[in-house]
């Protein structure tokens, strides 16, 4: 990470006048504009028709009103915010995936189709029943106790507002919390 509190980001924008705004921005939220390795690359799809970098060497946040192909690990509005861009940059640096609903009048980082926030530990219990685990065998993989998971599991499954494991994967599945 670059610098104190700043990240060094890797900008993708064709048209010379967007990406010294885009510069500007990140700047001014204390970030550096790098070539070399970045802690998240940018991505302007919509206004300037830059594709997601192929060979992306950091997280990408993309800047489009559509579905970018490739599943980025952020998605924002072209228009989003100094604000919103600074956090979304911070957040996907952190591992975290950030989307924006379609509505105009709820943009922000509420998460898609109404899924509720998990924990990054809930995630990772919910990757791991979809893989079939036991509550023992995910407690040896994780290196805590079983109480831990039956714990973890009751919260997963009040969110979720699922009965059964199979229907908590479905949930997390369809709202894309997990992939298998």
């Amino acid at each position: 990470m670059s610098g104190p509190g700043g990240l060094r980001i890797r900008v993708h924008a064709n048209d010379p006048v967007r990406r010294r705004g885009l510069t500007a921005m990140l700047e001014a939220a204390g970030h550096v504009l790098t070539n070399e390795t970045p802690d998240v690359e940018l991505c302007d799809m919509d206004r300037t028709s830059s594709p997601l970098p192929k060979e992306a060497e950091a997280p990408v946040v993309a800047l489009t009103t559509g579905s970018p192909p490739g599943a980025p690990a952020g998605v924002l509005p072209p228009d989003a915010t100094a604000e919103q861009l600074d956090a979304a940059l911070r957040a996907v640096f952190a591992g975290l995936l950030v989307r924006t609903s379609a509505a105009p009048e709820t943009r922000g980082f509420a998460p898609a189709d109404d899924m509720p926030l998990l924990t990054p530990r809930e995630r990772e219990i919910l990757g791991l029943i979809g893989e079939g685990l036991s509550n023992k065998a995910m407690a040896r993989r994780l290196g805590i106790s079983v109480h831990t998971i039956k714990f973890h599991l009751e919260a997963l499954f009040t969110k979720l507002d699922a009965t059964s494991r199979a229907e908590a994967v479905t949930k997390g599945l369809r709202g894309g919390v997990i992939e298998l």
